[in-house]
């Protein structure tokens, strides 16, 4: 009974130990929108397609395309952002800023 115990906790163990590397590693989600709201340290994207979603700007976030700094993003802008599922609240590790695109409505 003992060694049944020890041999189902040590699988529990090896489990976790590769499954955790796993979600360390997960890519990067990507989602792309037109900024909605802009704070100091927030910002919601809405991808037009009614989901708007919410993000936090960290110390390292990465911002390329159009605009090279956080702080000169702006209400209007086209925008990819890449975050980790993970992340509560979503972190916005890069932001791609877009060319400005025609609207439909």
């Amino acid at each position: 009974m003992t060694r049944r115990i020890f041999l189902t906790m040590a699988a529990a163990f090896i489990t976790a130990a590769i499954s955790l590397p796993a979600l360390a590693d997960e890519p990067y989600r990507e989602f792309t929108g037109r900024i909605d709201m802009v704070k100091k340290k927030k910002f919601i994207v809405d991808n037009r397609q009614g989901d708007k979603v919410s993000f936090v700007f960290i110390k390292d976030t990465e911002v390329s395309g159009k605009k090279k700094l956080a702080k000169k993003i702006k209400k209007g802008d086209w925008v990819t952002v890449s975050w980790r599922f993970v992340d509560k609240p979503r972190k916005a590790y890069k932001i791609v800023v877009l060319p400005p695109r025609e609207e439909d409505d």
